[in-house]
């Protein structure tokens, strides 16, 4: 069996769940636990890294993510640190001939993300994005019936994420409501998860239509604090879209959605029949199909429950009947990306799926600044 051994860099709450998803694989594959391992961490600071070891289990950790690229020892790097160092990171990973798996959104901005897609293509390295959403199997399930052709001609879709986690004015200030830290707000931190699934599920996008809008302008610069600070993202980005095939569909996206815990949805609409996927209801697709039987009293039609639950091809536990959740989405993610190691073969979401969407984030922020439609060959 071969072995991969992973340099984790970053350790804040998503660094902790990569570790954990890890940690988890080899219990969903019937695979041996050395097969992956953590084998070093690094953070900014020296006291927060031997901290992150002690509770990975690692023997080695840094305050400098470079000590861990010159390591024998480190086969490929997983970057969990705001976005304004992924590119950073990965040209580095790439320079020391480290694979490299990469948190979303991939980078700051389009061109970015193009030259870390560039760079680590040319080291002939394996590069993935953590779009762990597409893993639920109800989504996998969506994208092959519409692969299978059961919408027929798709006339229009829907897309949506809301949270509410910054409802409150007097919620201070964090990296993540400065540009210079993420290159964008509630566009990229959630819109990259939901424009992804549609390009997973539909194909490509031509061309948006966004709106963008900061409805908390300004936030105290720390707890309590009376100063205030300067929020220079979005909260909320109202999106139409194109696809390459010139299908038309709606993006909402929003860190203001009062009462929405973290509400994932989206539509898709054919001639033949329709579906849903809702992430509060992960284990089931909801599909129509237009070519039921229609009397009495609406014969047959009407949504109905595709059984997805926990059907991972080749996963030999837990109990596949039991409903999928966030980090099992995240330990088949990563798995996807050891595999093309082993496998030398195509990871996907690839670094330059994330470049797409980057495109698309840019395309709106353009759109939202000058009005009009943006076509993505122009970004």
């Amino acid at each position: 069996m071969p072995k991969t051994r992973i340099g984790l860099i970053g350790y804040g709450g998503i660094g902790r769940v990569h570790a954990a998803a890890y940690r988890a694989i080899p219990f969903h594959y019937g695979l041996p636990a050395e097969s992956i391992e953590i084998a070093g961490v690094a953070t900014t600071r020296r006291e927060t890294a031997a901290s992150a070891a002690a509770e990975i289990g690692c023997g080695f950790f840094t305050d400098d993510y470079r000590e861990l690229l010159a390591r024998s020892d480190i086969d490929a790097v997983d970057i969990c640190t705001p976005n304004n160092s992924h590119r950073e990171i990965a040209l580095a990973a790439a320079a020391a001939g480290k694979h490299v798996y990469c948190e979303k959104p991939l980078a700051m901005n389009a061109l970015e993300a193009e030259s870390m897609a560039q760079a680590v293509d040319a080291a002939g390295l394996k590069a993935q994005v953590t779009f762990n959403f597409r893993f639920f199997p109800a989504v996998m399930r969506a994208r092959q019936l519409i692969d299978e052709g059961f919408l027929g001609r798709i006339f229009s879709f829907r897309g949506r994420y809301q949270r509410s986690s910054y409802i409150d004015r007097d919620k201070p200030m964090s990296w993540r409501l400065q540009r210079a830290h993420t290159g964008g707000g509630a566009l990229f931190d959630l819109g990259s998860h939901i424009l992804d699934l549609l390009y997973f599920v539909l194909g490509e996008f031509a061309a948006v239509h966004g709106t963008l809008d900061t409805l908390i302008k300004e936030r105290p610069r720390a707890l309590g604090s009376a100063e205030m600070a300067l929020v220079d993202v979005d909260d909320i980005a109202l999106l139409h879209a194109r696809l390459g095939d010139g299908t038309l569909g709606t993006v909402e996206i929003s860190r203001m959605g009062t009462g929405a815990t973290n509400d994932l949805t989206f539509e898709v609409f054919g001639e033949r029949g329709a579906m849903r996927f809702d992430l509060s209801d992960p284990a089931w697709l909801h599909v129509y199909d237009a070519r039921d039987v229609d009397s009495p009293l609406g014969g047959e039609r009407g949504f109905r429950k595709i059984e997805a639950v926990s059907r991972y091809a080749g996963q030999r536990a837990p109990d596949w009947t039991m409903t999928p959740d966030f980090m099992r989405t995240h330990a088949e993610c990563q798995y996807q990306f050891v595999r093309s190691i082993w496998n030398d073969s195509a990871p996907s979401p690839s670094f330059a799926d994330g470049a797409h969407i980057q495109k698309i984030m840019a395309g709106a922020e353009r759109s939202s600044a000058k009005g009009g439609w943006v076509s993505l060959s122009d970004v």
